[in-house]
C-alpha cells in the first residue's frame, strides 16, 4: 500500500542516525520513522485499508512474520531480522536499504501500517508512532494501576507522553529533570511533583517511594540513583539510549535489593495500534511545533533538539516540500 505522507515527526534518534551515517560515510538515506498520512493506493491483497483512509508508519516496516517473537506480536525482536524504517537492509527485498518519512510517499506492507481514526488530530499523530508506543509499552508491561506512586525521569518528547498516560491512568506522578524551565509544563500536564535533580534538597526523602519509574534519560544516567527510589518490588523501566550508563551490582545488592530493572524497545504493531486508539479516544497527544519541509529549518530543529530547546516535538509538514 502507498501512503501520501502528510506529517513526519523528528525523533532524537534521527539525529543520532544522521551523525552515524556521516561518520561511517554511509549511503545517503531518508530519515524519519514517525509518519502519518493518507492511503492513495492499495495492492490487490490489501484488506485492512482502502484509498482515502488515514494510516501511519512507525519504527519498523518488515519482519519474518513467523518466528516466536512475531507470533507474540513483538516484531521489533524478530528472530530472523526486523527491518527498521530507515537506513536498514531489508533482507526480505533483496537487501535494499529502507528509506524513511522525510518524504512525500512511502510504500509499506499493510502488516506494518497503523490505522488512524478519521477524527484524529493529524498534525499531532506522527510522534505517537515512536514516542507514544515507546512510553505506552513499558507502562502496560508494568501494569501501572490507579493510585500508584510513579515517576518519569527526563521530561522531553518521551517523558511528556509518559506523564500524560500515567496521569490518565490515575497514578500519582513525579517528574525528574535537570532544569527549572519545564516545571510549569509538568504540573500543567498533571504531575503532582517536579524534582530538579540539580537541587539536592529536592532529592531528599525519596528513597523507597515509587512503585514504578520510567527513565528516558539519554546521557549521564545513573540507574542506581533511581533504583534506590523504588519501593521493594518496584520496577525501573529504561528507554533512554545512554551507552555509557552502568549498574553497579554491589550497590544494587546493598542498597536496592529486590527492585526490578528492565529495558524496553518501542512496541509491536498490535501494541502500537492499541496505543494509538487509546490516545485518540482519550485525547492524549504530543505537544508539537509544526515546521516546513526545508533543509535550513530542519537543521535548526535538529540543533534545538540537541540543545534541549524544543517543547516537546517537532513535526514536519510534508505538504510544504519543494514549495
Amino acid at each position: 500500500m502507498q501512503i501520501k505522507i502528510l506529517y513526519a515527526g523528528i525523533c532524537h534518534s534521527d539525529i543520532h542516525e544522521a551523525e552515524d551515517i556521516k561518520e561511517r560515510n554511509g549511503a545517503p538515506c531518508v530519515l524519519g520513522h514517525e509518519i502519518a498520512g493518507e492511503v492513495i493506493a492499495v495492492g490487490k491483497n490489501v484488506t485492512k485499508f482502502k484509498v482515502g483512509d488515514y494510516a501511519g508508519v512507525g519504527c519498523m516496516v518488515n519482519s519474518c512474520g513467523s518466528c516466536s517473537m512475531c507470533d507474540a506480536d513483538k516484531e521489533q525482536f524478530c528472530e530472523n531480522s526486523t527491518t527498521f524504517t530507515y537506513d536498514y537492509p531489508d533482507k526480505y527485498h533483496g537487501g535494499e536499504l529502507s528509506q524513511g518519512g522525510y518524504s512525500d510517499n512511502i510504500v509499506v506492507s499493510e502488516r506494518f501500517a497503523i490505522s488512524i481514526p478519521k477524527d484524529a488530530d493529524m498534525k499531532r499523530i506522527a510522534p505517537l508512532l515512536c514516542a507514544g508506543v515507546t512510553t505506552w509499552s513499558p507502562i502496560r508491561f508494568s501494569n501501572v494501576q490507579k493510585g500508584q506512586k510513579v515517576a518519569v525521569a527526563g521530561y522531553g518528547g518521551l517523558g511528556h507522553m509518559a506523564v500524560q498516560y500515567l496521569v490518565d491512568l490515575g497514578a500519582d506522578v513525579t517528574v525528574f529533570d535537570i532544569t527549572e524551565e519545564k516545571r510549569g509544563d509538568a504540573l500543567r500536564m498533571g504531575a503532582s511533583r517536579y524534582v530538579n535533580v540539580n537541587n539536592e534538597e529536592e532529592l531528599k526523602g525519596l528513597a523507597n517511594s515509587f512503585d514504578f519509574i520510567f527513565s528516558t534519560i539519554p546521557a549521564n544516567f545513573t540507574p542506581i540513583m533511581y533504583a534506590r527510589m523504588l519501593k521493594m518490588g518496584g520496577e525501573l523501566a529504561i528507554v533512554g539510549l545512554d551507552g555509557k550508563a552502568e549498574i553497579n551490582t554491589l550497590q544494587m545488592i546493598l542498597t536496592a535489593a529486590h527492585r526490578k530493572v528492565y529495558a524496553s524497545l518501542i512496541g509491536g504493531i498490535k501494541e502500537t495500534q492499541e496505543m494509538l486508539d487509546y490516545s485518540v479516544a482519550h485525547g492524549i497527544y504530543p505537544e508539537v511545533e509544526i515546521i516546513p519541509a526545508d533543509a535550513a529549518t530542519i537543521d535548526e530543529a535538529y540543533k534545538n533538539v540537541l540543545d534541549g530547546k524544543v517543547k516537546f516535538r517537532y513535526v514536519i509538514d510534508m505538504s510544504t516540500m519543494n514549495k
